[in-house]
């Protein structure tokens, strides 16, 4: 699906004359539909202040894991209610995220950096998505777009923000019991009180299991593709009249199998040795904040993450003896991640339209990686050790032009050194200053409407690729650099009971970091796939986002949202020798759409039903596999009275059978191993029941 530059431009010209009445709404919870005065105002806390999801100059999505109709138990769960965001599992959950068509995908590789960062908390887990488990998460913000000014290199395409919430006021106790087929079963709880005056607790714990839902014909297993994922948080808040503070901890222990890939092309495996993908972290951070400075609020925050990664696969698909010219190999990554930040900012106090607001800092960050590589066609484990330290320099000042127009400019300042050797006598020691900005002009209305536009440089740092059996000259790839210009609209609509967000884009990109791939014959005939990360001269990337909450009734909600996107290489022969001049960019479809409605029977009776469509698109951009254009239908319906509710809920209800990552290689002994599509398939039809108790 293609539109025109030109249709752009048409529709710019036009925003700043727009004009609406606006309130901060969002689309109400079943729990929450009494009445449109109910809509509760939510807020976006990722800017380092809390704004009103509609007062946010900049393409924001706030997703609540409550609010879906299905119970959402991971980060990949939820985003389908967020537009231009695409997943690649390629594992047990998808470790990365592609916002409008720009980010990692590979399993193999580690990169330095992610185009979309993850926080939890204030954890850097960027790069490291299996661990954003949703038990006790209060919201999750997207923020689409380069968020390079205040969050630097990890953040070229945007920042995934998964907040918890923070201790109550009065003591509170929940537990939850869930279940559903192909052996589903989760059970938590959460306490949270104040331990004093000044002091308050909140301690969430939860174990979600399932077998998956692949067979294994060869073992008679179906629990090879299972989840086993234990999430632990602790969480410590305080005040006092010099300085409000926060300590969370937590363990994050994930123990999943990965047994994914069919030579038909099925849900029926043939593993005599089903992979892992591992994953257990143990993180602290710390966040203080002064209250008795008069210009402004001086906040220091702390973060420290250790990850123990096990990504292994049975790289053959089959068993030993499967066929005469069949071969057995597994090929297994362990990587230690250690991930150290500290952001010591200053930020101006909350002001009337007419003052001038700041923000100014200073973040650090240091990454250790130890990587062993256990591969069956390697004399001996491959080794490799690399280190990353970044330092920024941060600042944007908004200054108000009159009561209606405000402009704002930002700027970072970024300097990146790594440090890598391996076993095999490959060595790099890169450095890169980068330098990203923002200027942004917004226009606000009496009514309360906004609208923006913004001129954003984003940047992300070269990197080394790690696989060990890699060409010493496709080790090290080059920074990229990214132009994004937008601009937004967002108001109240339908007498003020719906709150609309439209986004207009485009991104041009120089020296685009690619996941790419190449396939080397063995001596014995077999294939080995090696995926990489590269360089294309250059991208572009434009599109349209649309997103409305709407109050249709006292009992009935909607939210809806749709992405459209276009993308395509400029100058970009892959290592093969391809000429991909022109092509759509990988996991970039042109059309993603959502649509939720939340309705009340009565005071205990409840019932959601939402859709989530997308186009296709390729798999990567190393061959011209793609995945078909799919929808996706999930419900509920729940009771409630009281202090306990309950709630049978479906995902995927029809069935539908979609695949979520691709690869194009020879793997078959039966065929030759010519070269074939073979395709990872989404999740079937599941059922569940959801039980919640309060007290």
């Amino acid at each position: 699906m293609n539109f025109p530059t030109s249709a752009l431009a048409a529709v710019l010209a036009s925003f700043f004359c727009l004009s609406a009445p606006v309130v901060a709404v969002n689309a109400s919870s079943p729990e929450s539909i009494a009445s449109l005065d109910a809509i509760e105002e939510v807020v976006v806390t990722a800017e380092f202040r809390n704004v009103a999801v509609n007062q946010v100059p900049g393409s924001v999505s706030l997703l609540v894991p409550e609010d879906r109709a299905d119970v959402a138990n991971h980060l990949e769960e939820v985003l389908g209610g967020a537009v231009n965001v695409n997943l690649a599992s390629g594992a047990s959950r998808a470790r990365f995220v592609q916002m409008r068509g720009i980010g990692e995908r590979g399993q193999f590789a580690e990169p330095l950096n992610s185009s979309v960062a993850l926080l939890i908390d204030g954890v850097d887990f960027s790069g490291l998505g299996t661990a954003a488990t949703l038990f006790d998460v209060s919201q999750v913000e997207v923020l689409r777009g380069p968020q390079g000014t205040l969050y630097g290199a990890n953040a070229l395409a945007g920042l995934i923000n998964v907040v918890t919430p923070a201790s109550a006021a009065q003591w509170q106790r929940m537990m939850r019991f869930d279940a559903g087929n192909y052996g589903a079963l989760g059970f938590g709880g959460v306490i949270s009180g104040p331990l004093s005056s000044d002091v308050g607790l909140r301690l969430s714990a939860q174990q979600y299991s399932d077998d998956g839902f692949i067979e294994n014909q060869y073992l008679r297993r179906d629990d090879t593709d299972n989840h086993d994922e234990t999430t632990l948080r602790l969480k410590l808040d305080g005040r006092n009249d010099v300085v409000d503070w926060q300590l969370s901890a937590g363990v994050i222990d994930i123990a999943n199998g990965y047994d994914a890939f069919s030579l038909d092309n099925d849900r029926q495996t043939r593993s005599d040795q089903p992979g892992v993908d591992e994953q257990s972290s143990q993180f602290l951070s710390a966040r203080a904040e002064t209250k008795q400075l008069q210009q402004g609020t001086l906040v220091a925050a702390l973060g420290f993450v250790s990850s123990d990664v096990v990504y292994g696969y049975d790289e053959d698909w089959t068993y030993d003896g499967f066929h005469p010219y069949g071969y057995s190999s597994t090929d297994y990554y362990d990587r230690d991640v250690e991930t150290t930040t500290a952001d010591l900012r200053w930020v101006s106090k909350p002001a009337d339209a007419n003052a001038m607001d700041w923000v100014l800092g200073l973040y650090l960050l240091d990454r250790e990686v130890d990587l062993q590589r256990t591969y069956t066609w390697l004399d001996s484990d491959f080794v490799s050790t690399f280190s990353v330290q970044r330092q920024a320099l941060y600042g944007e000042f908004g200054v108000p032009l009159n009561g209606f127009w405000k402009l704002s400019i930002g700027a970072r300042l970024e300097q990146h050194e790594a440090d890598y050797a391996d076993n095999a006598g490959v060595s790099f020691t890169p450095s890169d200053d980068l330098f990203g900005g923002r200027i942004r002009l917004e226009r606000s209305y009496q009514s309360g409407a906004l609208a923006y536009a913004s001129f954003t440089q984003g940047y992300k740092s070269g990197g080394f690729n790690t696989s060990g059996t890699l060409d010493a000259d496709l080790r090290l790839f080059d920074p990229e650099t990214l132009w994004n210009f937008e601009v937004g609209y967002k108001a109240t609509v339908f007498n003020d009971a719906g709150q609309l967000r439209v986004a207009l884009f485009h991104m041009a990109r120089s020296d685009v970091q690619i996941a790419t791939s190449i396939v080397r014959v063995r001596d014995d005939g077999s294939s080995e796939f090696i995926e990489f990360t590269g360089n294309a001269a250059s991208g572009a990337n434009q599109g349209v986002e649309v997103e409305l909450d709407l109050a249709l009734s006292e009992r009935a909600s909607m939210s809806a949202g749709l992405g459209l996107l276009e993308t395509q290489y400029e100058d970009f022969i892959d290592a093969s020798g391809n000429d991909l001049d022109g092509r759509e960019q990988a996991h970039a479809p042109s059309y993603q759409a959502h649509i939720g409605i939340d309705y009340e029977f009565s005071q205990a009776w409840f019932a959601s039903i939402a859709v989530e469509a997308k186009d296709g698109f390729y798999f990567s951009d190393s061959h011209s596999a793609q995945a078909d254009s799919y929808a996706l239908v999930n419900g509920a319906l729940g009771y409630r009275q009281g202090r306990f509710s309950a709630r049978v809920w479906g995902r995927n209800l029809t069935d539908a059978e979609y695949h979520v990552r691709g690869f194009y290689f020879g793997n078959d002994p039966r065929a030759d191993y010519v070269d074939t599509a073979w395709t990872q398939l989404g999740g079937p039809r599941q059922i569940g029941v959801s039980i919640r108790l309060d007290w």
